[in-house]
């Protein structure tokens, strides 16, 4: 069985492989990745480094050729470019005759006005549509996503959202890692939605267990969108980010990110890291 994930060198892609060389030859794996030169560190495990550019499909399919299960990755970019990227990417994968696609999609997907829900909801009807036996992976939202507010909050500067008591299923990458790893190799996981999301928390919660593992109380402050755009242009966030970076803290204070699932514990079979545990570790690589 030969096992292929795309995106291998971004940061969720690189701690997925490390995952699969826990239980899997590296005879048995390959990615696909846009530049093959920042992979050798894999090639040199054994792990074959194939080039896939989803803007180029005639990459994909020598990339995609003889793979049985794929992990597809999705990109990076504004939503019509990752639509676009991502049906070339599962066009290639029916020409190659993949006999298993997972794919890291979005928090209760079809249903969510999230911002960044279109590509996810074009990918994973345009994944059915092929027939392959699928797994959707439905990652909720990344802690390390919150780094930035972490290294500030470590510095004594307040924790700025207009989120409100939207809660959210935060985890560490790694978790979600080993649960994209034990969907690649197991069994049972044909045509499955795993919605993975950690424990619900407000950014209340969030920031009290934040002030916990660093030992001081960290201040909140709730402002409105506007506000918040104002102090993330002040932090340096670039012009064309701050309506992304507004939308989805207004995402999040509508609900999107608000799915109660025990997925996760199913998928690892074991408790994701407790939040807490968590925070230490990016503290720590933080500091």
């Amino acid at each position: 069985m030969k096992i292929l994930v795309t995106g291998a060198t971004g940061k969720l892609g690189s701690k997925i492989v490390e995952s699969l060389l826990n239980t899997v030859p590296a005879s048995n794996l390959a990615v696909s990745v846009r530049d093959p030169e920042k992979a050798e560190g894999f090639r040199t495990r054994g792990v074959e480094v194939r080039h896939g550019n989803f803007d180029h499909p005639e990459t994909l399919d020598e990339a995609f050729k003889g793979i049985d299960r794929l992990l597809i990755i999705s990109a990076d970019g504004d939503n019509d470019t990752r639509i676009q990227q991502h049906a070339n990417a599962v066009a290639a994968a029916e020409r190659a005759g993949v006999k298993f696609i997972a794919y890291t999609s979005l928090a209760n997907a079809t249903e969510s006005k999230n911002l960044m829900a279109p590509p996810h909801i074009a990918t994973e009807a345009a994944i059915v549509k092929t027939g392959i036996p699928y797994s959707f992976l439905r990652n909720n939202w990344y802690l390390e996503n919150e780094m930035g507010s972490i290294q500030g909050a470590m510095a004594g500067t307040p924790w700025v959202t207009s989120a409100g008591e939207g809660k959210v299923g935060w985890a560490l990458q790694q978790d979600y890692a080993e649960a994209a790893a034990a969907v690649l190799t197991g069994n049972g996981h044909e045509n499955t939605v795993y919605e993975l999301s950690g424990p619900l928390l407000t950014q209340e919660e969030l920031v009290t267990a934040l002030g916990n593992v660093i030992g001081k109380e960290v201040p909140v402050q709730h402002v409105s969108d506007e506000q918040y755009a104002e102090a993330m242009k002040g932090a340096g966030v670039p012009d064309f980010a701050i309506p992304i970076v507004v939308g989805i803290q207004e995402s999040i204070r509508s609900g999107s990110l608000a799915v109660d699932s025990q997925d996760f514990e199913k998928v690892l079979g074991r408790p994701i890291t407790p939040i807490n545990e968590a925070l230490e570790q990016l503290v720590k690589a933080g500091s």
